[in-house]
C-alpha cells in the first residue's frame, strides 16, 4: 500500500531549539484547511464539545431514571426536587451546545439563533416523558427476551445495549428537532462506550432489544418496527451502490415488527424484512424477505483432515 508520507520531505529538527518550525508548519496546514473549508465567521468558529455532551447525556439519563442511575441518597420522596434542579442545569448546558451548532452551521444573527435554540430546548424537554415511556418498553423487552436477566433493574444498570438505546432515544429526538450535529456526537459517545453504532436518524420502534450488542451497526435511513431483536455483530448497512451519495436517498433496510436477526448477519440496501421473520446467524442479505420467513446461512461442509503419523 502507498505510504502517504513517502513523498513528504521530513527533516529532523534540533528539539527543543527549533520547535518554532513545527508550530509554523502547523499554522500553514491550518490555514490551507480553513481556506478550503471556510467557516461562518467568528460565530461559527466554536464547535459543540464532545466532553460537555458526554456529561450532559449522563445527567439526562439520571433525570430519566433517578433511582437507578442517580445518587444513592435519592428516594421517591425527594426525586422530583432533584430532577427539577438537575434538568434546569442540564438543559441550560444542552442549550449552549445547540446554540454552538446553530451558530456554526447557520447564517442567522445572534438573537434569531438564541430564539431557535430556546424553542428547540423547549420541545426537547417536553419530549422527555415520552422518551422515558419508550425506554421502559425497551427494558421490558430485554427482560422478557433474555433468560440471563434476573430483573428489569439489572437490564437498566448492567446492560451496555440499554446504555446505547438511551443514547439513541435522546439523540434521535434532538435530530428530529433540528440539532443533527449534537445528536451525532451523542450517538458517537454511546458508540464509544458500548461498541454499538446507531445513527441518530435511524427510526426504531418500541420494545427494542439488542442482545450482547458489540459490533451492531444501524445506518442512517434504517427503519425498525416494534419488538425487533438484534444480536451481536448485526449490520443494517447502506446500499454499496450508493456509497458517497449525499442526496439523502433511502439506502438502509426496513425491518418490520417482531423480527429477530441473529449474530453476525449483514443486511444491506433498501430491502424489507417482513414481519415475524427470523434471520439466522452469519447471513448476507441484499433482497427482500417475505413475512413469516426463516432465512438461514448455508450449512458448512466438513471433511476429515488427512491422517498424521507419529
Amino acid at each position: 500500500m502507498t505510504d502517504p508520507l513517502a513523498g513528504e520531505e521530513i527533516a529532523a529538527i534540533a528539539f527543543p531549539q527549533e520547535i518554532d518550525r513545527v508550530v509554523d508548519g502547523l499554522r500553514h496546514a491550518r490555514t490551507d484547511w480553513r481556506t478550503a473549508h471556510p467557516r461562518n465567521g467568528e460565530r461559527g468558529s466554536q464547535f459543540p464539545s464532545r466532553q460537555a455532551l458526554k456529561r450532559i447525556t449522563g445527567e439526562l439519563g439520571t433525570a430519566l431514571f433517578p433511582l437507578r442511575l442517580g445518587p444513592s441518597e435519592l428516594t421517591p420522596a425527594n426525586e422530583n426536587g432533584f430532577i427539577a434542579a438537575s434538568l434546569e442545569s442540564t438543559l441550560s448546558q444542552l442549550a449552549a451546545q445547540i446554540d454552538l451548532e446553530l451558530s456554526y452551521s447557520g447564517d442567522e444573527d445572534v438573537a434569531a439563533t438564541a430564539a431557535r435554540t430556546e424553542r428547540l430546548i423547549g420541545a426537547f424537554a417536553a419530549g422527555l416523558p415520552a422518551i422515558r415511556r419508550i425506554l421502559d418498553s425497551d427494558v421490558e423487552a430485554a427482560y422478557a427476551a433474555d433468560p440471563a436477566a434476573r430483573s428489569v433493574d439489572e437490564v437498566l444498570v448492567a446492560y451496555p445495549s440499554f446504555t446505547a438505546i438511551i443514547h439513541h432515544r435522546i439523540a434521535h429526538l434532538l435530530y428530529r428537532l433540528g440539532a443533527p450535529l449534537v445528536a451525532r456526537l451523542i450517538a458517537e459517545i454511546g458508540h464509544a462506550g458500548t461498541g454499538i453504532d446507531i445513527h441518530p436518524a435511524a427510526r426504531i420502534g418500541r420494545c427494542f432489544f439488542i442482545d450482547h450488542g458489540t459490533g451492531v451497526v444501524i445506518g442512517e435511513t434504517a427503519i425498525l418496527g416494534e419488538r425487533v431483536r438484534l444480536y451481536q455483530g448485526v449490520t443494517l448497512g447502506g446500499d454499496p451502490d450508493l456509497f458517497g451519495d449525499k442526496s439523502g436517498a433511502p439506502r438502509h433496510p426496513i425491518v418490520e415488527d417482531d423480527v429477530v436477526i441473529h449474530a453476525n448477519t449483514t443486511i444491506v440496501g433498501r430491502v424489507t424484512i417482513g414481519a415475524r421473520s427470523r434471520i439466522g446467524g452469519g447471513v448476507w442479505l441484499r433482497q427482500d424477505v417475505p413475512a413469516d420467513t426463516l432465512v438461514e446461512a448455508p450449512v458448512p461442509l466438513f471433511r476429515a483432515l488427512p491422517a498424521t503419523g507419529g
